[in-house]
C-alpha cells in the first residue's frame, strides 16, 4: 500500500493557488482513477483506491501547510506503510519553472514549510517526493504573497497540459520504478 499526499491549505480562498498544486495533483489522480475523496480522517481528506493493481490512499492534509507533518505522521502510523518507500509527497517548488517536475528519494525542506513539518515528524529526510514547478518569485514580491497567489491563464494551461505526465510519474513510482520516473521526468519542460 502507498500513501500519496498532496500538500496545500484548506479553505476556498487557497484553491488554485501555487501553494496548493499538491491538492490539484491529488484531485487529478482521484479523477483519473475514480477515487472518491470524501473521507475525513487523520487530519486529512482521504480517498482509497487502486492504481495499477497497487492499493493507494490519496490524502490532502487539512492542517494548513506548516503543520502537514501531523497528518502525514497519523496516516503512516495508522496504515503502517514504510515511510521511506511507500509514501509519496507532492508539493510546489518555486525553483522550478511552471510545468517542470522533479522527483527525489530524499532531501532537505529547501525552505518549504510543509516539507519542514514532515521532516520534523518523520525524524529523517528519506521519502519519495514530486516537486511541482510553480515558477520563480518575481523580484520585489513577498514569498508568501507569491505562493498564495493564483496562476496566470497561460501557466494554468501549462500545468494542466503536464498533469498527465505527473500521473504517469506516480504510476511508475507505484510500479517500483522511481529511478525510471526520475530519468524520464526530471528534465526541463519545453515551452
Amino acid at each position: 500500500m502507498y500513501i500519496i499526499v498532496g500538500l496545500g491549505n484548506p479553505k476556498k480562498e487557497y484553491e488554485n493557488t501555487r501553494h496548493n498544486i499538491g491538492f490539484d495533483v491529488i484531485d487529478a489522480i482521484a479523477d483519473e482513477y475514480n477515487i472518491s475523496m470524501s473521507d475525513k480522517k487523520h487530519k486529512a481528506i482521504i480517498g482509497k483506491g487502486a492504481i495499477g493493481g497497487q492499493k493507494v490512499i490519496l490524502a490532502k492534509p487539512q492542517t494548513y501547510m506548516n503543520l502537514s507533518g501531523e497528518s502525514v505522521r497519523e496516516l503512516i502510523d495508522y496504515y503502517k506503510v514504510d515511510e521511506e518507500t511507500e509514501l509519496i509527497v507532492i508539493y510546489d517548488d518555486i525553483s522550478l519553472d511552471v510545468g517542470q517536475m522533479r522527483i527525489r528519494k530524499k532531501g532537505s525542506a529547501g525552505g518549504h514549510n510543509g516539507i519542514k513539518s514532515i521532516l520534523q515528524h518523520l525524524g529523517h529526510d528519506v521519502f519519495l517526493r514530486i516537486k511541482m514547478g510553480v515558477g520563480e518569485k518575481p523580484k520585489g514580491y513577498d514569498l508568501a504573497d507569491y505562493v498564495l497567489g493564483h496562476f496566470s491563464k497561460e501557466d494554468r494551461k501549462i500545468l494542466d497540459d503536464n498533469m498527465k505526465n505527473t500521473i504517469l510519474a506516480v504510476e511508475m513510482m507505484l510500479g517500483d520504478d522511481t529511478d525510471g520516473a526520475m530519468n524520464r521526468f526530471n528534465t526541463k519542460v519545453s515551452r
